[in-house]
């Protein structure tokens, strides 16, 4: 009966399409009156309790501080800064746009954002570099969610709320991934420069970075004020968030003048409207995590996969499957907040670090926001550059390849994620 109520019942919810806040509250007030493990006040008690959280503070701060350096030209001034540094070797625009991406996820956070940004910035000087059209959104599409990777990480806040561990740590240990992704990305795009046979651009001159570095000299301090602040112990993860949102005003209205104080109020109501769907799912989601933990059912899946005497490779990679298939339907927030109670404790038993666990989680769900045919980025670029989905599918397939590969090594490598972790201890 648990497994129906946990399981089947949202599975087939959401197949006629019931929106996941009211798939998750469905399946919480059917446990409760079918399993009887409470009263029915218990989820509004569990409902408002899940948004009771310090650390849920940084997933407004962020998304709010990643749309106004987006839209105030901090970006802007990183990508055009970044271009003018790369050069003297073939490939070297797409290098810069993945570069590109990687800094702005040190910002922000957010996936879409970056996608946007970075995609309006770059996407016209890559078509008259010779990259092709359709290549350079398939490969904007697939950078961007190394925002989801790199720190400040959204899905991370949530999962460290949602396993209960430290924020700043699974911070540090998505640096290491995000930048071999990175690294690994612009191997190809040079691979595939050379097969083109895209002409090596100018070498980086002083009368062009000089004055490139100049205009962007208050963008660079951002994620240096962010990431420094919070491993220098100076604010918690929130209060870098809150930070950064102060930061991005105060330059974007009154230094590079790109934004008014009215543009601000603005773009902090989109925002609000952004957060409001977030949180919604997150009050949804507590009361069905507490009904979980209430059952006892983890303790029923931890009990089957054992008697299944998996070996730990052959479990993650099952693991890793699941979390692909749900991260390519689900968005990373409702994704971690549905599985983490039902995966962690039996990754738990099966002695794997939690920390680790969360890396693994995130990836999984990073790639899923480009995995065809239902990834959030490949709507994103449909719909902001008017490319064709099935032009979409296929052109993201090489870095989908790459991006599994880089999953596995720090699937079966902890120490690529853990390492950073032992040595900041």
């Amino acid at each position: 009966m648990s497994a129906l109520i946990f399981v089947g019942m949202p599975i087939l919810l959401l197949a006629i399409g019931m929106p996941i806040y009211l798939v998750l509250l469905t399946a919480a007030t059917v446990g409760v009156l079918y399993l009887g493990v409470g009263p029915l006040y218990a989820i509004h008690t569990a409902v408002f309790g899940s948004l009771d959280s310090f650390p849920l503070l940084a997933v407004p701060l962020f998304i709010l501080a990643g749309d106004l350096m987006a839209r105030g030209g901090i970006a802007q001034r990183l990508i055009e800064l970044i271009m003018a540094m790369v050069g003297g070797i073939r490939g070297s625009l797409g290098i810069a746009t993945i570069g590109s991406a990687a800094t702005f996820g040190a910002m922000s956070g957010s996936s879409v954002a970056c996608v946007a940004a970075i995609g309006k910035l770059t996407l016209p000087s890559l078509e008259k570099a010779g990259y092709g059209r359709n290549f350079s959104v398939s490969m904007i599409t697939a950078t961007g969610v190394i925002d989801v990777i790199i720190p400040p990480s959204i899905p991370m806040i949530i999962y460290g709320i949602a396993a209960q561990q430290s924020v700043t740590q699974l911070f540090l240990a998505g640096i290491v991934p995000g930048l071999i992704i990175a690294v690994a990305l612009a191997l190809y795009v040079m691979l595939h420069a050379r097969r083109l046979g895209i002409p090596i651009g100018e070498g980086p001159r002083l009368s062009i970075v000089l004055p490139a570095l100049r205009r962007a000299i208050w963008a660079l301090l951002a994620p240096v004020v962010i990431l420094g602040g919070i491993y220098g112990g100076a604010f918690t993860p929130t209060e870098a968030a809150g930070v950064a949102c102060i930061y991005a005003m105060v330059v974007s209205v009154h230094i590079y003048r790109e934004l008014t104080w009215a543009d601000v109020w603005r773009i902090t109501i989109e925002t609000t409207a952004l957060v409001g769907q977030i949180m919604i799912l997150v009050a949804a989601a507590g009361a069905y995590a507490w009904l979980i933990a209430t059952s006892g059912f983890p303790q029923q899946v931890v009990s089957f996969v054992q008697e299944l005497h998996l070996q730990t490779w052959l479990l993650l990679l099952v693991i890793n499957a699941v979390l692909l298939l749900v991260g390519s339907v689900l968005e990373p927030p409702p994704a971690i907040l549905v599985l983490t109670p039902l995966l962690l404790p039996v990754v738990t038993a099966a002695g794997i670090d939690p920390l680790h666990f969360g890396l693994i989680v995130t990836v999984n769900l990073a790639i899923g926001m480009f995995l065809p045919p239902f990834g959030l980025n490949l709507f994103a670029s449909h719909a902001l550059f008017k490319t064709p989905l099935e032009v979409l599918y296929r052109g993201v397939i090489p870095f989908l390849f790459i991006y599994l590969a880089v999953l596995m090594l720090l699937t079966y490598v902890p120490a690529v994620t853990l390492l950073p972790v032992q040595w900041m201890k």
